[in-house]
């Protein structure tokens, strides 16, 4: 039987309605978690270069001239930027991440590094930003124990 109601037209609207709606989750999903792992790895990087800045930038050449103090051990500005930037180089941060920036600053025995980097998202949203940075800090403290 056929209806004579008011039930006429067709479901295929609704049908590409709900598969674009899945459509655009699908890809929110993957641009989100692409951006969760490149933060996840410059977390690492930012990290590992405010322990190799504190390390040697504690070690720098005043330790060496005038031997360590008796207080806290203070990091040295020029040492730990050039160890923070000697990481980043060797492990190859601008080949992973090109376009990344490095902020270091040293505060006494405290160094804190800052890393930004573009990334590419594999998908293109719409209204996204067409080149979206991450960011991360990384710190490390200098005290040695008694």
């Amino acid at each position: 039987m056929r209806s004579t109601g008011g039930e006429r037209g067709s479901a295929t609207p609704l049908i590409l309605a709900f598969v674009a709606i899945i459509l655009l989750l699908v890809a929110v999903v993957v641009d989100a978690s692409a951006a969760y792992l490149a933060r996840q790895r410059l977390d690492a990087l930012a990290d590992g270069a405010a322990l190799q800045g504190a390390d040697l930038g504690a070690q720098g050449s005043d330790a060496y001239d005038d031997g360590l103090a008796d207080g806290d051990l203070t990091i040295a500005r020029r040492e730990a930027e050039q160890a923070v930037r000697a990481y980043l180089r060797d492990v190859g941060a601008a080949t992973d991440h090109p376009g990344i920036t490095a902020v270091v600053r040293v505060q006494g025995d405290r160094i804190v590094v800052e890393l930004e980097a573009p990334i590419d998202l594999p998908l293109n949203l719409p209204g996204a930003p067409e080149r979206p940075t991450i960011r991360s800090v990384g710190s490390a403290v200098v005290d040695p124990e008694e």
